[in-house]
């Protein structure tokens, strides 16, 4: 797998971008060097992200289309080498399209989908960087070679467009950190129908608007995992607007599976099994991604699980300050995943990012308490799960009192403000701030086919 070089050492992929970046000054250095004069009737172009996206079955019949013999004897990767080397000797036109990741020396690379280092990566000169005002976590489009003999990657040719736009009107977007924040004022309803219970229960008690800050608070198997993947369903329902990114940081590789299957939106992951550096890198492009669309006035939320795990992973990574917290964290590896957290904001002048990441508590391990007691006061909405609920088996397993959002009046309308706080203080005369109100809670919301007929019903009949 290729890897970007880190300062200080210069690896094969370094000699290789000082290759290219040498070829892309004999061009003229402006990202628009001359394609190759084409001779007679060019072939179609073609497009690395979508041959990638292709299944092998298509891929054979583009491999034969081009008049390679015996595609079935190659290896996936090999066969699309070979499909656009074909394409590049009839010279025809090869686009790719990436998000941006520029290294510590200035050039960059456009990573495919899963925004991990890869064997089809686009290399990005640090001139054309200059020239489009590029920036980390852009979605760069554009029409690329083949590498040549001293070459590892492709490289970008020509820049067509950048996140959807044209180059030139690109370059006036304003800076993320430049937007001013408000609080979120426009709900993100996640209730879907009767049986989510978990959708319908987060609308009453903890409802999430356009630009939230929101954790997830919760010990180990209470659900955390489902009510997250449960939220990102009601928002892809409700919200297809919105562009959904679940970012997963040192998870069960069958998780990641599933969670790719069964969500509707972009999930980049990171496994347990592969080093820290991994889950920081992807932690860190898929936020910079997240700031580039809503500089472009887009609404996007991300789902992260968990913010634990990438606190712990930044405490391994980052270099030691030679202080200690309880625990054993460096105070230094708190800054980058609240930076990460902190940039969740509801923006005056459109657009918003949404983040709501799990938080683990009761694990046996200090330092996840002093990580979780860093993160409590910094978000405006939180959910609290229950290890007595999920004991029980009683699912989704949030603790109603305990859960809340900060400013919920400028979500709700006057009146489902009132049914609401009527709710939380009949449910509160039941149990005293125990499971039985839940329970309660949770069989009165089940008998009811949405969340409205519940609070019409809660002033005739009560919990």
């Amino acid at each position: 797998m290729a890897r970007t070089p880190a300062r200080g050492r210069r690896d094969g992929s370094a000699r290789v971008a000082d290759e290219q970046r040498r070829e892309d000054r004999r061009d003229g250095g402006n990202g628009r060097a001359r394609a190759p004069r084409v001779e007679g009737p060019a072939p179609p172009s073609l497009n690395i992200a979508e041959l990638e996206a292709k299944p092998r079955e298509a891929l054979l019949e583009v491999a034969v289309e081009h008049g390679i013999d015996n595609p079935e004897g190659y290896a996936r990767q090999d066969l699309l080498y070979r499909i656009l080397h074909d394409q590049a000797e009839r010279q025809g036109t090869i686009f790719s399209g990436g998000v941006l990741s520029v290294v510590d020396d200035g050039f960059g690379f456009l990573r495919g989908d899963r925004l991990v280092p890869g064997p089809n990566d686009v290399y990005v000169s640090q001139s054309q960087i200059r020239r489009f005002a590029l920036r980390n976590g852009d979605y760069v489009t554009g029409q690329v070679r083949q590498p040549k003999d001293s070459e590892k990657y492709y490289g970008l040719l020509r820049v067509e467009a950048i996140n959807g736009v044209d180059p030139e009107t690109a370059k006036r977007r304003p800076n993320f950190e430049e937007l001013t924040p408000i609080f979120p004022d426009e709900m993100l309803e996640l209730e879907t129908d009767s049986i989510e219970l978990s959708q319908r229960l987060v609308d009453l008690f903890a409802p999430v608007g356009r630009g939230q800050r929101g954790l997830i608070v919760s010990p180990p198997k209470a659900g955390k995992t489902m009510l997250l993947k449960s939220i990102a369903h009601g928002i892809t329902q409700n919200n297809p607007e919105v562009d959904l990114m679940v970012l997963l940081v040192g998870e069960r590789p069958e998780e990641v599976t599933d969670m790719r299957r069964s969500v509707r939106g972009e999930v980049i992951a990171s496994t347990f099994d592969e080093p820290v550096e991994d889950h920081t890198r992807v932690a860190e492009i898929a936020i910079e991604r997240a700031r580039r669309l809503v500089e472009t006035g887009r609404d996007v939320v991300i789902l992260l699980d968990s913010i634990t795990r990438l606190a712990r992973a930044y405490n391994l990574a980052v270099p030691t300050s030679g202080r200690t917290l309880s625990g054993g964290i460096d105070p230094i590896a708190l800054y980058p995943p609240k930076r990460f957290f902190g940039s969740a904001r509801n923006i005056e002048d459109g657009g918003s990012l949404t983040i709501i990441a799990t938080c683990l508590i009761e694990t046996g391990s200090r330092m996840d308490d002093v990580i979780f007691e860093e993160f409590k006061g910094t978000g405006n909405m939180e959910i609290r799960l229950d290890r007595r609920l999920a004991e029980k088996r009683i699912y989704p397993a949030i603790d109603i009192f305990a859960s809340s959002t900060r400013r919920e009046d400028l979500l709700f309308t006057e009146e489902q403000l009132r049914q609401v706080w009527l709710l939380r203080r009949m449910a509160a005369m039941v149990g005293d701030q125990g499971t039985d109100a839940t329970e309660t809670v949770i069989e009165r919301v089940a008998r009811t086919e949405s969340n409205s007929e519940f609070l019409t019903m809660l002033k005739s009949d009560g919990i």
